[in-house]
């Protein structure tokens, strides 16, 4: 009975330990931006464009992961100390600085409560002045692409596309119709134009949301406008 009196306590022990390992505050610190170029938010796509935090210690060594919101915007809640920020090689339609053997450099955050920080990256290309409205049964699109990245690492312009959706999740993957036109086929950088027709909507409804998505050779993720409501 003593034996048993005794594993009892042990485990009544145990349990009372690992409840309090558990137990800990959760992070109350939120760290928001948005990733920049020049001050100007670059738009993404939903849950494509990664980000990674590293903190050292706590007996973690992977990363903190999260993705740029459509707008460019991110946030998260992190304990208070030292992280380390990264954006992995691939990621994106920008640069982000490296160290001269070629990886992902890094970049120092220290939280002590709540903070706001901008990302600040290059892009290859930016779309400028977009403006979208409806003609008609059409959703037409208008802007200029501006080349930032000149030097022996630019890329060519793969193609342009006008997307429109019954939500905000606008993007190749979340669309209800779409126009393409090839790099090769923009005779104005200046002055492109597209136009798509809006489909019968199920369920019915009076407004779509669009914008403008600009692919990069090479790059997998896109840079896009901001989404716009249109009434039809």
């Amino acid at each position: 009975m003593k034996s048993y009196i005794n594993y009892i306590a042990l485990l009544l022990t145990i349990a009372t330990a690992s409840c309090k390992k558990d137990n800990y505050d959760p992070p109350t610190s939120k760290l928001t931006g948005r990733v920049v170029y020049k001050g100007e938010a670059i738009g993404t796509e939903y849950d494509q464009v990664r980000f990674e935090l590293y903190q050292d210690g706590f007996g973690k060594t992977g990363p903190i992961g999260a993705t740029f919101a459509p707008d460019g915007s991110y946030s998260m809640l992190l304990f208070n100390g030292n992280y380390k920020f990264i954006i992995p090689n691939g990621q994106g339609p920008f640069k982000w600085k490296q160290t001269a053997a070629g990886a992902p450099d890094t970049m120092l955050i220290t939280m002590q409560g709540n903070q706001q920080l901008d990302i600040d990256v290059t892009p290859y290309y930016m779309i400028r002045n977009p403006q979208m409205n409806k003609s008609g049964g059409n959703i037409s699109g208008t802007f200029k692409i501006e080349k930032i990245i000149s030097d022996a690492s630019a890329r060519d312009v793969e193609s342009v596309s006008l997307y429109i959706n019954k939500t905000t999740f606008v993007s190749g993957a979340n669309n209800v119709a779409v126009k393409t036109v090839n790099g090769n086929d923009i005779t104005d950088p200046n002055n492109v134009n597209l136009s798509v027709a809006v489909p019968t909507l199920t369920p019915a409804q009076g407004y779509v949301y669009a914008r403008i998505g600009l692919k990069i050779a090479g790059m997998e993720d896109r840079i896009f406008s901001p989404v716009v409501k249109i009434d039809l």
